[in-house]
């Protein structure tokens, strides 16, 4: 929301503008939208060499009224101090909202608590969810360490001197938000009661299902999301001292960060299935219901008759508390009529929609909506299980739609190598795993090495895992003509080596023979000792999908000689390139995708060299499949691209055209799909295949 930008623009102020000496550490987490910033900031008449954080504050302030239930806000406040709190809540309501413990603190310790509607103010001031400059305002009123008139004024030339570059309109809407924050916050009366407020919630340990998940979950990943990782002892994480954490544990964060969230409308909705194909973190998905399975859904659950599916229900699903808010399937939903079938509405009016997606994640797999519409098909694709789900990338982030489209489409056998960037951070930051597995247990593998490496990387897992097939298709080979071997055995073993060198076709063989194998394993002789040989490396049977992740920063600059390398090889696999033209991990810097005259970090008056063209340079060795894709402008030649690439035996390469928050969207990161329509229906952007 700008919080730390405006901190900073708020130190530089009191620096420049008084006597004091100023000094600011910021701590961040590794959330691309929602994540938790800390600025700890200190003003004093003497030079401050203090070199840790602070403990003891006169002024605290919160900004997301969902962290009162997650951190401790107010333990490091002096007593007499001041706590700001952005929430939309009356004091009737903060008295229902707020945890025992805060209540009692505030109260014991003569806090002078101040609330802010800082939301309701962007949204009036055409901000949306920018509401720095609002609490900085009302920062400055509140401490007094500046005369209001004066902050006011140096707060409006430091807006002036920040946004001039985006226009007027930007400015003035900023100059509006700064009188506004420094005039309309509340100071709340703390009641006397709130002296011995009584807890009535208790923490509840969470159950995954898998122990090993169950384990992480609890032991792990909430101490670390409660800001408590430092204090984790050693034993808590000695199981994963080789590196390797438990899949899945993302959909235990519900971090419930969205201010607006999409409302379902039955009526208007066609069943296209495509809010749920475009969405970046996996939190809007379509349910089918059989008569059994309606007459269990809650109450709540809206639905309707699935088209072509006599007795079957359709129902699209949201999951409140993991959406970022970023309003792209309401975007894209193309409705009946003219009415669309998604609107965004607060999050408080949407908490019972989450029930309904628990619901919808647990139902009975439908083999006959798979058979009616293609797992390969844009609709099709959407009813099954994303295995990249709640990530921390950004709202309305171009990458996310990609690969998560990867994973409804061959997640189950998947191996990837991620270059370090965005898609790494929101693919496997510590302590969330956004990557996971589906109801048999199958998912991505899923790796991150260095910048430079990553394509060698993913070459030598492909390579591992030919030397390690390879070796267990003689063991079955050799089974297969055993005297000893029953028939049953002989069979499962020549299915298995026949599809051996399919993906889609080898996974049900792989299970049959391995459940022979187990059968013949409990015997005695020589097919026997080859069943156990074979059963010891039984994960690496199924034939695999290896794919490379990585953004144009690696891929066309710092690791391209070596993506050159890997692909000119003619090993089998995929590579998966998201094009936001600039270094977006690292703050939008130019890279060899940007376009000539695009102003970028390290560009500041216009590229001066054009885009590199890989997609060409790749086409010239002739046994490269290539792909150029933007989803928003051609949602099925994207899937298309993906199933052809994987498909083809030979190396592939995909480039996605992947709007970022870098390029500084007008209409924000909602309509990041349209960006992409746009981008191709322009010339700017080129799809083919």
């Amino acid at each position: 929301d700008g919080t730390v930008g405006a901190n900073k623009n708020s130190i530089k102020i009191i620096g420049d503008h008084t006597d004091m000496y100023a000094q600011g550490y910021f701590a961040y987490d590794s959330k691309k939208s929602g994540g938790l910033t800390i600025s700890h900031l200190r003003f004093g008449k003497k030079p401050i060499k203090s070199t840790y954080y602070i403990t003891k504050a006169n002024f605290v302030a919160c900004h997301k009224p969902s962290y009162v239930n997650v951190y401790d806000m107010v333990e490091d406040l002096k007593p007499g101090g001041s706590f700001l709190l952005n929430c939309e809540w009356n004091e009737k309501e903060l008295d229902e909202h707020l945890p025992a413990k805060m209540k009692r603190y505030i109260a014991r310790n003569n806090i002078n608590f101040y609330t802010i509607n800082g939301v309701k103010l962007g949204k009036e001031i055409g901000l949306g969810g920018r509401i720095n400059t609002i609490l900085q305002s009302a920062f400055f009123t509140i401490t007094g360490i500046i005369p209001k008139e004066k902050a006011i004024q140096y707060m409006k030339d430091a807006a002036t001197k920040s946004y001039s570059r985006k226009g007027e309109k930007i400015v003035k809407m900023n100059h509006e938000a700064i009188d506004r924050g420094a005039n309309e916050f509340v100071k709340v009366h703390v009641p006397e009661a709130w002296k011995d407020a009584v807890d009535n919630t208790t923490v509840k340990k969470v159950n995954c299902g898998d122990p090993a998940l169950t384990e992480y979950v609890n032991n792990v990943l909430i101490p670390a999301n409660r800001h408590q990782g430092d204090k984790l002892p050693v034993s808590a994480v000695l199981k994963m001292a080789n590196g390797t954490v438990p899949s899945g544990s993302a959909a235990y964060e519900k971090r419930g960060i969205a201010i607006d969230v999409p409302e379902w409308n039955p009526a208007n909705c066609i069943q296209c299935n495509t809010c749920s194909y475009v969405c970046p973190h996996a939190v809007i998905r379509p349910a089918v219901l059989n008569a059994e399975e309606v007459a269990k859904a809650p109450k709540s659950m809206k639905m309707k008759d699935m088209t072509l599916m006599p007795g079957l229900k359709f129902a699209i699903t949201i999951s409140t508390l993991d959406c970022t808010g970023c309003g792209s399937c309401a975007t894209v939903c193309p409705g009946m009529r003219g009415n669309k079938a998604l609107t965004m509405k607060p999050m408080e009016t949407q908490l019972a929609s989450q029930e309904g997606f628990d619901y919808g994640q647990k139902l009975s797999p439908k083999p006959e909506v798979a058979k009616k519409f293609r797992p390969t098909s844009v609709k099709g694709s959407q009813f099954h299980k994303p295995l990249l789900e709640f990530s921390g990338a950004c709202a309305g982030c171009g990458e996310t739609p990609y690969a998560k489209l990867a994973t409804q489409l061959f997640g189950d056998r998947m191996y990837i190598a991620n270059a370090t960037g965005c898609s790494s951070i929101w693919g496997g930051s510590a302590p969330a795993t956004p990557y996971t597995r589906n109801e048999k247990g199958y998912g991505p593998a899923w790796n991150n090495s260095l910048f430079e490496d990553n394509a060698e990387f993913g070459y030598g897992m492909a390579l591992a895992n030919d030397a390690i097939r390879g070796r267990l298709a003689d063991y079955v080979k050799e089974i297969q003509a055993a005297d000893d071997a029953s028939d049953t055995l002989k069979t499962a073993s020549k299915e298995y080596l026949d599809t051996a060198e399919s993906s889609v076709a080898n996974r049900e063989p792989t299970d049959r023979l391995i459940a022979e194998l187990q059968k013949a394993a409990k015997g005695s002789g020589k097919t026997a000792e080859l069943a156990k040989k074979t059963l010891a490396d039984k994960d690496y049977l199924a034939k695999k999908s290896i794919w490379i992740f990585g953004g144009d920063g690696w891929s066309y600059d710092i690791g391209f000689g070596g993506l050159d390398h890997v692909l000119a090889s003619g090993e089998n696999v995929n590579v998966l390139i998201f094009d936001t033209e600039v270094y977006s991990n690292t703050g939008g810097q130019a890279s060899k995708a940007t376009p000539m005259g695009s102003v970028a970090q390290f560009a500041a008056t216009g590229k001066s060299t054009k885009k590199k063209d890989m997609p060409g340079m790749f086409m010239t060795y002739g046994y490269i499949y290539v792909a150029h894709v933007a989803m928003g402008a051609d949602y099925n030649q994207t899937v298309k691209a993906l199933t052809e690439a994987e498909s083809y035996n030979g190396p592939s390469i995909i480039i996605a055209y992947a709007p970022c928050i870098n390029q500084g969207i007008k209409g924000g990161m909602g309509i990041s799909q349209l960006e992409e329509k746009k981008a191709v229906a322009a010339g700017y952007w080129k799809n083919f295949r």
